[in-house]
């Protein structure tokens, strides 16, 4: 599938304030999330290299005991296994990319 609609994305709002669209190429795994203030996400960790692209807003981002505030087009790496966090400062918009895909979200 080389192109994707928004109407054929998924939705869902797997964590309180932080309401996605989600889609998948190949080998990775997508979600554009449109989140509220003061939103979190916790410590936690995965398999998956993870990018994050902020769009609009501003977000506490901790990789591995680093802390950032990232604003819009700040960019976020996560490498595989790292413990990160989010704390969302002022509400927005992100994209963030997994690869390999990530089953574990929906």
């Amino acid at each position: 599938m080389s192109f994707i609609g928004p109407d054929a994305m998924q939705t869902a709002e797997p964590l309180p304030g932080w309401k996605g669209r989600f889609w998948r190429s190949e080998t990775m795994s997508f979600a554009h999330y449109d989140v509220e203030t003061g939103c979190s996400i916790h410590e936690h960790h995965h398999p998956n290299e993870e990018v994050w692209l902020i769009l609009a807003g501003r977000f506490e981002v901790t990789i591995a005991g680093e802390t950032s505030v990232a604003g819009p087009g700040a960019v976020a790496i996560v490498p595989p296994d790292a413990p990160h966090s989010v704390r969302v400062l002022e509400g927005g918009r992100a994209v963030i990319a997994n690869h390999p895909i990530r089953t574990d979200l929906r």
